[in-house]
C-alpha cells in the first residue's frame, strides 16, 4: 500500500474518532470546540490528498 493511501486512510480513522468524541454526551464545550477543529483539519488534509492525485490521475491521462 502506497504511503498517500495509508495516510489518507488514517486521515479517515481519525476523523470518525473524533466525530465519536463530538457524539458523546459527556464532552464540554470546550473540548468539543478543540474536536471539531481537530477533525476539521483532519477532513482538510484528506481533501488535499484527493485533490492531489486526482492532479496526478489527470498528468498520468495526458501524457
Amino acid at each position: 500500500m502506497h504511503k498517500e493511501t495509508t495516510g489518507f486512510e488514517e486521515k479517515l480513522e481519525k476523523s470518525k474518532k473524533i466525530l465519536e468524541t463530538l457524539m458523546s454526551p459527556e464532552i464540554t464545550l470546550e473540548n468539543s470546540v478543540k474536536a471539531y477543529e481537530a477533525g476539521i483539519k483532519e477532513l482538510n488534509d484528506a481533501q488535499k490528498m484527493l485533490e492531489d492525485a486526482q492532479i496526478k490521475i489527470q498528468e498520468i491521462k495526458a501524457s
